[in-house]
């Protein structure tokens, strides 16, 4: 009864717990990502909007497998506009640093993101021609209506990784050995020549 009392009495008055604080920090950074789907991806680019902001690494998932630290955060911005032949385009920029592991040592190596991509948008299922889809110049996005940034971001990411990353100093295997290694026919050059 007495609870009852106390949750009565203190109706309207939020008591900030650790546990209250981390559920409106959830709460806020998942209605922020929400903000950042974009209802038509047509009008979007039709009429020349632009959506810019910075996205946590942690909220990309696919990138976890990739980097050493999901820490920091990557800008972004979106333009929408049209292109010379009146299509609808989108262009996409994104810059950070993000933490790779080295493939031979596996320690840290920082990453300087530079994606800058034109995507021509193509409403899903769209039949494109053979030499649309032979044209390396041109990278088609298809979109029902609704488009997801963080997805789209985090997409380009992914494609713009090196495979392989690693240090400088670490090289190519073989690399450093292959000035070192004798040539193994070397001997044979002292019987040329020689009557048998």
């Amino acid at each position: 009864m007495q609870r009852n009392a106390v949750t009565s009495c203190c109706k309207g008055t939020l008591f900030l717990t650790w546990g209250n604080k981390n559920n409106i920090i959830l709460r806020l950074s998942r209605s922020s990502l929400r903000l950042k789907k974009i209802t038509d991806a047509f009008v979007f680019a039709r009429e020349g909007r632009v959506l810019e902001g910075a996205l946590p690494l942690a909220v990309l998932e696919r990138l976890h497998d990739l980097v050493a630290e999901a820490t920091g955060e990557v800008q972004f911005r979106l333009c929408g506009f049209k292109g010379s032949r009146g299509e609808l385009m989108l262009e996409l920029r994104v810059t950070g640093t993000v933490s790779l592991a080295c493939q031979r040592c596996l320690q840290a190596i920082s990453y300087d993101l530079e994606v800058d991509n034109r995507l021509e948008l193509v409403p899903e299922g769209a039949d494109l021609s053979q030499d649309e889809l032979e044209d390396d110049t041109r990278d088609f996005l298809p979109v029902v209506r609704e488009l997801d940034v963080l997805e789209l971001v985090e997409d380009e990411i992914l494609l713009s990784l090196p495979v392989a990353p690693r240090h400088e100093k670490c090289g190519l295997p073989g690399a450093a050995e292959s000035g070192e290694r004798p040539n193994p026919f070397a001997a044979l050059a002292g019987f040329k020549g020689k009557p048998n």
